[in-house]
């Protein structure tokens, strides 16, 4: 009779647009017998959620201060435009932020974008939410700049988007507390960064993770991110500690399909 309690869920709480699901369906394969919670966060509120412990692992948008928090960058997006349907614009392949510049902007509360001088002519009224911000531009009150992804989200029928090939980009990082992690932050690490199952050997019970963590390395026992720690498996045989300096996982930053700047616009 196994009397040991089962495993807490370990928390990922993820902000709008962002879509883990393909990383969610590999540590299922992976750990069966480690519950993961995904939670949607707010953007504004996801570094508050990560460093008060609400979630012990974020996918979250820059800016992130850095201090007490590990952040690895993963890919930038595509900034777009959304407008009405039957917009000058949705004749176009794609804009510059000069061609903004007669436009009723619309910048939400919860805007991610940062802008040195943001283009066309403030809107007197601020959405409190991407969602809200492009049904005002479905309704003819402006237009909206958004990540690619935001404007996906929340599509419309009565709106289209284009890319603002000289915009602001938005870039989605992976945030965790340095002093809370443990071997399941780094095998969610590892899933996220490419590392197969193969490239070390997984753990097949459930591991004490109140050990001594650092950023990004286990607390003790073995991780799919790279590193084993001496230790007794399930069997009663010692893990062999690795030998030499591991790699990062990581592969090839990705990105959400922007194209080259400067280049001239095309027209359909």
């Amino acid at each position: 009779m196994n009397d040991e309690p089962p495993a807490a869920p370990f928390r990922l709480g993820f902000v709008p647009g962002v879509m883990p699901a393909k990383w969610i369906r590999i540590w299922g394969e992976r750990f069966p017998h480690l519950p993961l919670d995904a939670e949607p966060i707010a953007v504004g509120a996801g570094e508050a959620a990560v460093r008060e412990g609400a979630v012990d692992i974020g996918l979250l948008r820059q800016p992130v201060e850095r201090d007490g928090l590990a952040v690895v960058p993963l890919y930038e997006e595509t900034t777009v435009v959304v407008v009405p349907k039957d917009h000058a614009v949705s004749a176009v392949d794609a804009v510059t932020v000069a061609d903004l510049e007669d436009e009723v902007v619309l910048t939400p509360a919860d805007d991610t974008l940062t802008w040195p001088t943001p283009p066309g002519t403030p809107a007197q009224h601020t959405p409190s939410t991407t969602s809200d911000a492009i049904e005002l531009v479905a309704a003819g009150v402006g237009v909206v700049v958004v990540p690619k992804s935001l404007a996906r989200l929340h599509h419309r029928r009565d709106v289209v988007h284009r890319p603002v090939e000289d915009a602001p980009t938005s870039r989605v990082v992976l945030v965790w507390r340095e002093d809370r992690a443990d071997d399941r932050t780094e095998d969610f690490v590892g899933i996220v960064r490419g590392r197969t199952a193969n490239s070390s050997r997984g753990r097949t019970q459930p591991s004490n993770t109140s050990g001594r963590s650092a950023s990004g390395k286990a607390s003790g026992g073995n991780s799919a991110a790279g590193k084993s720690t001496p230790g007794t498996s399930t069997g009663g045989t010692t893990a062999k500690r690795a030998s030499g300096t591991r790699r990062a996982a990581g592969g090839t930053r990705s990105s959400a399909g922007r194209g080259k700047r400067g280049g001239p616009r095309r027209r359909r």
